[in-house]
């Protein structure tokens, strides 16, 4: 059933103001894990997007981000994602009249059907911490984006590396799969080490945390599908540790 306005209402953040324009009730009916509209925004406030750009999504999920950025951006994207076929994203696609600028491809993050340097800039929303960690992807990432081309991620992740144990007030919330979360300073150091791209941004999404925490609970609050474990996470944390990396990087020119 669609939203009360107090919920929708509560989904208009001042910080999107593009997102803002969208209808939370087909953000919510599409969702996987966090506001993807407002992940896309926060990623594409720190790039350089230009009209008629090629732009690989990698790991779209049900494509809402490949859907904002090209009608945001008027750029062309090839909505890439694994879990998703590209036969329902396809649908998504044409029903949100971009069928002419967004492509869905079914395709493992390993085993990507596109040539070297084809796009014009890269972006991977919630999803590269699933297969990025590894210390060589960022050549199968970067080797698709012709050189000075960018590459961006928004994944969730630390303000700075745990020394340690996980700290006691998280350990009751702690998946062993958290693992993959890291800092922006991690994720700089884990790219430019190997020399395939130059980093030139790399922060934390601003109360990113509690973003996340007010999109779970409309999610709770609207009667859709939601996580009470990773809400007791954020609830537990308040902003200390967690947190949502952005990382923008480059390919070098020759």
């Amino acid at each position: 059933m669609p939203l009360t306005a107090e919920l929708a209402e509560r989904l208009r953040l001042p910080q999107y103001p593009r997102s803002a324009a969208y209808d939370p009730d087909w953000a919510l009916a599409n969702l996987m894990g966090p506001n993807a509209l407002w992940l896309t925004e926060a990623l594409a406030s720190v790039m350089d997007l230009r009209p008629g750009m090629r732009v690989l999504d990698l790991g779209c999920g049900k494509a809402l981000s490949s859907i904002f950025l090209a009608r945001e951006f008027d750029v062309q994207v090839w909505a890439t994602d694994l879990w998703i076929s590209a036969n329902e994203n396809w649908g998504r696609i044409q029903a949100a009249g971009v069928a002419d600028r967004v492509f869905p491809i079914h395709a493992e993050a390993h085993n990507l059907p596109f040539a070297k340097g084809f796009f014009d800039a890269a972006v991977s929303l919630d999803a590269y911490h699933y297969f990025g960690t590894a210390d060589l992807y960022i050549a199968t990432y970067a080797q698709l984006v012709k050189p000075g081309g960018q590459l961006g991620i928004v994944v969730p992740g630390l303000r700075a590396e745990f020394l340690g144990d996980v700290p006691a007030h998280l350990a009751p919330h702690w998946d062993w799969e958290f693992a993959t979360f890291h800092s922006p300073e991690w994720w700089s150091r884990h790219w430019a080490r190997t020399g395939q791209v130059t980093v030139e941004h790399a922060d934390v999404v601003p109360d990113g945390w509690r973003e996340w925490a007010l999109w779970l609970e409309v999610c709770r609050d609207a009667g859709y599908h939601y996580s009470p474990s990773d809400l007791a996470l954020l609830e537990a944390d308040a902003g200390e540790h967690f947190a949502f990396s952005r990382i923008l990087a480059r390919r070098p020119l020759p």
